[in-house]
């Protein structure tokens, strides 16, 4: 008979999936950084009490955002740090840095941190050494870690392909990552050979208009096996988000028996 001891990170990682159920609905709103403001700083914490209110399992900020958002908009979802960074005014966009740390993180009431990796960058040298830096800190302070794993650079044509994705998550896989989000293979059936692949829960990035509807994609990302999404823009750029993710909360977290809500407004860019 096996026994299961509680950790820092067990207990941070049930709090990552509220239904206990294994799956994860995660909005990032980390984009101000990279893109630019998203929300006046009221309609921010407006943005984070609809989608935690609606059902996400959490969101995805930058640390001093994290320090402004009133806990009560939170309602007992979950906080992700995020502590990778980089703007769309760089000489290389794909170039992510650390701007924060694990302890800051702990220190904000996090539950989970996330960075963000670019396999076929320029710099996926230094990115791979950041990971790897991170995920140790994430071991002695007990704290879960989401990494975005993109295969994105030069010398990537088509970072949907089946034998990429596969290898990002491979590394994340290798490296002590605890969750692994990346982009939905073409075709998305092939996700499930990379979900097979991995004993990491695997989590899909929103997709852009060209995947169809949002309700679409999501079911085509689920039916895969993904372990849930990761969605974005598709989230905050619509004009009722809360309506998105309640939708989204349906098809991640209800049985398969359950009928989910339709909401098939399509929107450009990726989480």
């Amino acid at each position: 008979m096996s026994t299961t001891f509680l950790s820092g990170k067990s207990v941070r990682m049930e709090r990552l999936s509220r239904p206990r159920d294994g799956k994860y609905l995660l909005i990032p709103l980390d984009h101000s950084v990279s893109d630019g403001p998203i929300a006046s700083a009221q309609g921010f914490d407006q943005l984070v009490h609809a989608v935690c209110a609606a059902g996400a399992d959490g969101v995805v900020v930058h640390k001093g955002r994290a320090r402004t958002i009133s806990p009560r908009s939170l309602a007992g979802r979950a906080l992700v740090v995020q502590l990778s960074a980089s703007t769309a005014y760089a000489p290389d966009s794909n170039a992510k840095t650390l701007v924060g740390d694990v302890e800051e993180a702990v220190r904000l009431g996090a539950d989970a941190v996330s960075v963000h990796i670019n396999i076929g960058s320029d710099t996926e040298t230094t990115q791979l050494h950041d990971l790897g830096t991170v995920a140790a800190a994430c071991d002695n302070w007990g704290v879960p870690l989401l990494a975005m794993m993109y295969p994105r650079g030069p010398r990537i044509a088509d970072p949907t392909m089946p034998e990429l994705v596969s290898h990002v998550v491979a590394v994340a896989t290798d490296l002590g990552v605890d969750i692994v989000k990346t982009v939905l293979t073409t075709p998305p059936q092939r996700m499930a050979e990379i979900v097979a692949s991995t004993p990491l829960p695997v989590i899909v990035a929103g997709g852009a208009s060209s995947t169809g509807s949002v309700t679409g994609f999501a079911r085509s990302a689920m039916a895969a096996g993904c372990g849930g999404l990761a969605m974005g823009r598709r989230v905050f750029s619509d004009a009722d988000p809360q309506g998105v993710v309640r939708a989204l909360t349906a098809i991640v977290h209800e049985p398969a028996s359950t009928p989910a809500p339709t909401h098939d407004t399509e929107m450009a860019g990726v989480s």
